[in-house]
């Protein structure tokens, strides 16, 4: 009698928790609408912080509208790039003859990955050197931990002595508003 050959149980997917970047300085409100409608295509139980209008950094350009969100995803860190890409790619962002950046995504954490993954550093540097960064992690998910520092984003916000101007913008998607009223009193735009 041969033996029964025994069954091999299929890779269950695991579910990582990222945390993302967008930008735009480009046709601001419908890029990122347009960038968090593909994202909401794919990936899990996503989060949106409150947008932020800031000077643009290292370019010259338009003001930008910087958020962050977080979610779950079980695509590989390699196969998640890709799709930023392509989203930031039917925005324009590659179009030869842009005039600005219509979109941007960045991987700026991805479980607690820590190096180079081909290509990409993890975490992101951006997280403790842009404010347009750091802020909405610190209001998005205040106790979770940098995976670099072992600080929660909200103690290394508190800390964070950097010079940029940044303000909350009102900013509705799908009919929510991300940025909360009271954000919006409490720091108002500059005139």
């Amino acid at each position: 009698m041969s033996p029964v050959p025994t069954a091999v149980p299929a890779a269950v997917p695991t579910s990582v928790p990222v945390l993302l970047g967008l930008g735009s300085n480009l046709d601001r409100e419908r890029h990122l609408c347009a960038g968090l409608d593909a994202l909401a295509g794919f990936l899990q139980r996503m989060r949106c912080s409150p947008v932020f209008e800031s000077d643009p950094v290292g370019i010259r350009s338009g003001p930008f509208f910087n958020l962050v969100v977080a979610a779950q995803t079980d695509l590989p860190l390699g196969e998640l790039d890709r799709r930023l890409k392509f989203i930031e790619a039917d925005n324009g962002r590659y179009a030869l003859d842009r005039k600005g950046l219509p979109l941007d995504i960045d991987v700026l954490a991805y479980g607690d990955l820590v190096g180079d993954f081909d290509g990409l550093r993890l975490p992101r540097a951006e997280i403790l050197r842009n404010a347009f960064v750091l802020w909405p992690l610190a209001l998005l998910v205040p106790e979770q931990l940098h995976p670099e520092t072992g600080r929660s984003y909200a103690q290394l916000w508190d800390e964070a002595q950097i010079d940029q101007r940044l303000w909350p913008a009102a900013f509705s998607w799908n009919a929510q508003a991300l940025t909360p009223a009271a954000l919006l009193q409490d720091w108002p735009a500059p005139v």
